[in-house]
């Protein structure tokens, strides 16, 4: 499996999340956004407004049919929409996310050290295969 440990210097969270959640709808794929339910919130308002002339399609763990959104906002890692990608928005590492195909985990300067100690756990899983992305110039680079 994949993870990709974002760390987010430039960009928040709610500018960086749409961008990932339309490539994954583009490849026909699906997502769970695990968070805090505060940050859920904003993230909700986000995916319905995050562009002028765009939105993406989502729904909540606890809203109507949430077997069927393309992208679901959860607090707890359960892919009730089947997804095999998940976004770990809160900067807060889960090892549910072992579970699915690729992982997403952004973090920024107030959870560092959480991230320090989840990659230096995950290097020593076989089945974990980790990289490090970070913001220059106002784009992703992959960082050693």
């Amino acid at each position: 499996m994949l993870v990709d440990f974002y760390h987010l210097t430039a960009s928040p969270i709610e500018r960086v999340l749409p961008r990932i959640g339309e490539k994954l709808l583009s490849e026909k794929e699906r997502l769970l956004v695990v968070a805090e339910p505060n940050l859920l919130d904003q993230l909700d308002s986000q995916l319905w407004s995050y562009a002028r002339d765009s939105f993406l399609l989502h729904g909540r763990h606890d809203g109507p049919a949430p077997g069927e959104q393309p992208i679901l906002l959860s607090p707890e890692p359960e892919p009730l929409n089947g997804a095999q990608n998940i976004a770990l928005a809160d900067g807060r590492w889960r090892d549910e996310a072992l579970t699915f195909a690729r992982a997403f985990y952004f973090f920024d300067g107030a959870h560092i050290e959480d991230a320090r100690q989840s990659w230096r756990a995950l290097k020593d899983k076989p089945e974990a295969e980790c990289r490090y992305w970070k913001q220059v110039e106002g784009k992703w680079v992959q960082g050693p």
